[in-house]
């Protein structure tokens, strides 16, 4: 799986990459623009991502602002749902009214830093994306 890592803060990029890596091959953009950029042409390459993180805060276009532009894009693209690709949001603001938002214009999935490794697993296999951990026996 393509995973595109959407973070304007080198160190969150880098533990971000880290977290992901194991899922899928990783890209990565500072802004909602260079965002933009790689989902279009990944689009236009037909190999779009099937996991993109946006951070909610970012200068020039905001995690929300790329998310309403990339769902569009997929629609352009004839993507169905059921292809498009997952958006875990990212942030530091852990509020209702950024969580709802986010909801309502088609996350996925919502993650408030500070990151923490079970939290991005526990969000993964919600989404379908990391194998359910084993039960253990007792």
């Amino acid at each position: 799986m393509r995973v595109l890592i959407v973070e304007d803060e080198f160190v969150s990029r880098r533990l971000l990459t880290r977290c992901f890596e194991r899922v899928g091959v990783v890209d990565v953009a500072a802004d909602g623009f260079e965002a933009i950029e790689a989902v279009k042409a990944a689009l236009d390459d037909k190999q779009p991502y099937g996991l993109i993180t946006l951070d909610l805060m970012m200068p020039r276009l905001d995690g929300l602002g790329a998310l309403r532009q990339l769902r569009k894009m997929e629609r352009a693209a004839g993507l169905q749902s059921t292809h498009c690709a997952k958006v875990l949001m990212v942030t530091a603001l852990n509020d209702s009214r950024s969580v709802m938002t986010a909801f309502q214009d088609e996350a996925d999935g919502f993650v408030v830093k500070p990151l923490k490794p079970d939290q991005v697993d526990e969000t993964l296999r919600k989404l379908g994306l990391l194998a359910a951990q084993p039960i253990a026996a007792h």
